[in-house]
């Protein structure tokens, strides 16, 4: 059976609230239902999809080892991870946004594909590249 789909990513952070609030406020997630999954942290959605979980460095780790799963480790911007892309609509809307929520973007055309891109970086230095391509 062949993979279908992205399902998530897990944001490793110290700070879970600030973390939660940028890509809520600044992206347009929305906080949703979360079970007890033993560490605390947050389940971000677009439409049905909670496509970003958010966990808690240290409790997510003593968690994980419980289990016998190796963790991360804290390092500076992304680690191996270089980004995250996502595809959006409304590219003067969506920059509009970041601008009202003071998050700096830098933005890039590929006029010949029909592609603009924002990227930015999230509170814990995660590279997020943002597609918006022209109505083919």
């Amino acid at each position: 059976m062949p993979l279908a789909k992205m399902e998530h990513y897990l944001v490793m952070t110290s700070d879970i609230d600030a973390t939660r609030e940028f890509y809520c406020r600044a992206l347009g997630f929305s906080d949703g239902f979360r079970p007890d999954l033993g560490f605390p942290g947050y389940w971000l959605y677009l439409g049905e999809t909670p496509c970003i979980h958010i966990a808690e460095w240290e409790t997510y780790t003593a968690h994980s080892q419980r289990l016998g799963l190796q963790v991360t480790t804290p390092a500076a911007g992304t680690g191996a991870l270089d980004h995250i892309a996502f595809a959006a609509s409304d590219y003067e809307g969506f920059v509009e946004r970041l601008q009202q929520q003071g998050v700096q973007a830098v933005r890039h055309d590929t006029p010949a594909i029909g592609l603009r891109q924002l990227f930015l970086l999230d509170p814990n230095g995660l590279k997020l590249e943002i597609n918006f391509f022209a109505a083919r």
